[in-house]
């Protein structure tokens, strides 16, 4: 078990967001958390947080990497309100918020899955393709299985993910195990590519397009200078700026004129928001 100590993360509203797929939130309100490697347990107490694993190797570091502890979210925050105080009311309500680090191969599959789906029909999907093709984890007396590995994908079929429950989204996900087989995609090499180039490549994925794309780029590679548009963040846009035409292409040009290199998170405290309000 370890402690870490003054996270300022709110826990729950990080986990329970959509930004992942992998998780369930136990009777003592802690989260147990299927990670690329590992399963965690994870508490927050005020501001600390409490974790266990089956692996607590490098523990620590693997946390503060996912949860993007590291990260100054103050900075950001102050930026972004000098942009535009318009987005004060998000930001305080989105206050702790964090934008999770997770496993690039896993946030392509199951954003292609997530493609007009909800959260609870994604999880499933996610979760079956775990147990078909994952590697098994004990964790407290409990079995998990990881997210497959590519090499474990690599070679499966439409009629493989018959059963897995995502419908037409299969032949997206074929096609993307086939670039990457043939090296058109390589996952690491985006690392080095700008926002743009990396948009650009990953929508030569079938049925990849740029709400996903920023999704995977946001989620996994921390390229906070993304557009992830959807109806919460649609709807935000147009309480803020009435006069903005209703049009994904529209929304994204003008939140990455107005809120630059943190154009991303700018655009989740809004989803936070609208998702939330009451």
């Amino acid at each position: 078990m370890i402690t870490i100590k003054n996270s300022s993360i709110n826990l729950k509203d990080t986990i329970t967001c959509g930004q992942c797929f992998r998780f369930f939130e136990e009777e003592d309100n802690s989260f147990t958390i299927i990670l690329s490697d590992r399963v965690i347990n994870i508490k927050q107490v005020d501001n600390e947080l409490i974790i266990i694993s089956n692996n607590e190797d490098n523990l620590e570091n693997v946390i503060k990497e996912y949860f993007d502890l590291n990260t100054n979210y103050d900075e950001i925050n102050k930026y972004l309100l000098s942009l535009d105080d318009k987005l004060k009311e998000a930001i305080t309500d989105s206050k702790g918020f964090k934008i999770l680090r997770q496993d690039p191969f896993e946030m392509l599959i199951s954003y292609i899955i997530s493609q007009n789906n909800n959260v609870k029909r994604i999880m499933k999907s996610v979760d079956k393709l775990a147990l078909k093709y994952g590697e098994k984890s004990e964790f407290n007396n409990k079995i998990y299985y990881l997210f497959p590995k590519y090499e474990k994908l690599k070679d499966i079929s439409i009629d493989d993910l018959k059963d897995i429950g995502v419908g037409f989204r299969d032949s997206y996900i074929i096609n993307a195990l086939d670039l990457i087989k043939n090296n058109t995609i390589n996952l690491d090499k985006i690392n080095d590519m700008s926002t743009d180039e990396a948009l650009s490549y990953l929508e030569l994925i079938k049925g990849v397009g740029p709400k996903v794309a920023s999704c995977i780029l946001l989620f996994s590679y921390h390229k906070y200078d993304v557009f992830p548009v959807d109806t919460w963040v649609t709807k935000a846009m147009l309480v803020l700026y009435p006069n903005i035409e209703s049009n994904q292409n529209k929304i994204i040009e003008f939140a990455k004129e107005k809120y630059g290199i943190y154009s991303g998170v700018a655009l989740q405290y809004m989803y936070h928001y609208m998702r939330n309000l009451k």
